[in-house]
C-alpha cells in the first residue's frame, strides 16, 4: 500500500499521489538537466500505473494512444476530451506527467495562452505545443507565428507556474524527413521564444539529432524513438536528455489485442495463455489502492 509521506505540505492527492504538484514539478525539471532519460507514454490511469510500478521516472502522454482508447483517431479529440484526461491520470501516480497538447486546441494567440493556463491548472509538470495548424487548414504555421505562440503560451505558463516546463515540438520531419535543416532552424528559434526543451519526432539519423543537439545547446532535446535498433546509450552520447515513444506503447498493445481477436475469430483460444497472470495484474494494481 503506497501512503503519503509526511511533511510535504499540501496534498495534491486522488488514490496513489503522494507527491505535491510543486515537488513533481521540480523533480521533471531536475531530470533535464544531466543524463538521459525514457518517458514512456501510457495511454490511460492504469498503463500510467504500470509504468510507475516498472521504475520510470516521468510520464508523457500520447495524442493518438489516448484517442484510440477513445475509438477515435489521432486528432479525433477536444480539448475539454484532453483536460479531463490529464485530470484523471497525473493524480493517479507519483510520476511527473508531460502533457502532448497537440497545438494548443486554438488557433488565436489569446486562446492557445488561456489553454495553456488550463492544462497547467491540471497538474502537469510540461506541456508540449506542436507547430501544426490549429484553424482546420492543412500544414504548418510559417516559422514567425510558431514564435508568436510559443512567446504567448511561455508568458501563460509563466503566469501560472513558471516551474511547469515548456516543449516545442515541429512535426514537419513527419511529413517530410528531407527537411532536417527547416526542422533545426525552427526549434532553435523556439528555443529562443522560451521553450525548455525542443522535440522534432521524425528526426532518426544520428548526426541530425547530434547537430540539433548542438543547434539549441545547453536546452535539453526530445528523441522520438522511431527505429529501435538504437540503445538508451547511444542516445544518450549523442547529447539527447529524454527519449519518448509515442503511440508506440500502445500500438504494442493494441496488436496484441488484434492478435487475440483475430484467434478468437477463428475460434482458438490459444493466443489468450500469452496474457499477464491475473494475482499479477491484481497485486500490482492493489498497491496503488
Amino acid at each position: 500500500m503506497i501512503t503519503p509521506k509526511a511533511g510535504i505540505g499540501r496534498q495534491e492527492r486522488e488514490g496513489t499521489m503522494t507527491r505535491t504538484i510543486a515537488e513533481k514539478r521540480a523533480a521533471f525539471r531536475a531530470l533535464h538537466e544531466q543524463g538521459c532519460f525514457i518517458l514512456p507514454n501510457p495511454w490511460d490511469v492504469g498503463s500510467a500505473r504500470m509504468m510507475q510500478h516498472q521504475g520510470f521516472k516521468a510520464l508523457a502522454t500520447t495524442s493518438s494512444g489516448y484517442a484510440w482508447s477513445q475509438g477515435r483517431p489521432d486528432y479525433g479529440v477536444e480539448r475539454d476530451d484532453v483536460l479531463a484526461h490529464l485530470h484523471a491520470l497525473v493524480p493517479a501516480t507519483d510520476l511527473p506527467v508531460n502533457a502532448d497538447y497537440e497545438s494548443g486546441f486554438a488557433h488565436e494567440v489569446g486562446d492557445l495562452a488561456a489553454n495553456v493556463r488550463l492544462v497547467v491548472e491540471a497538474g502537469v509538470a510540461g506541456l508540449s505545443i506542436e507547430d501544426i495548424r490549429a484553424d482546420g487548414r492543412p500544414g504548418f504555421y510559417d516559422i514567425a507565428t510558431a514564435v508568436e505562440r510559443m512567446h504567448a503560451a511561455r508568458a501563460a505558463i509563466d503566469q501560472a507556474d513558471p516551474a511547469a516546463l515548456l516543449v516545442a515540438r515541429t512535426e514537419i520531419l513527419l511529413r517530410d524527413p528531407s527537411r532536417v535543416g527547416e526542422a533545426i532552424d525552427r526549434l532553435v528559434a523556439l528555443a529562443d521564444a522560451g521553450a525548455d526543451c525542443l522535440f522534432a519526432p521524425g528526426m532518426v539519423e544520428t548526426a541530425d539529432i547530434a547537430a540539433l543537439v548542438r543547434a539549441v545547446a545547453p536546452k535539453p532535446v526530445n528523441l522520438l524513438v522511431i527505429r529501435p535498433s538504437l540503445t538508451l546509450a547511444e542516445i544518450a552520447d549523442l547529447g539527447v536528455r529524454r527519449v519518448s515513444i509515442g503511440g508506440g506503447l500502445a500500438r504494442a498493445a493494441w496488436a496484441a489485442v488484434m492478435r487475440v481477436g483475430e484467434g478468437l475469430r477463428a475460434g482458438s483460444f490459444e493466443a489468450l495463455a500469452g496474457g499477464a497472470a491475473y494475482t499479477q495484474l491484481n497485486d500490482i494494481f492493489d498497491g496503488f489502492a
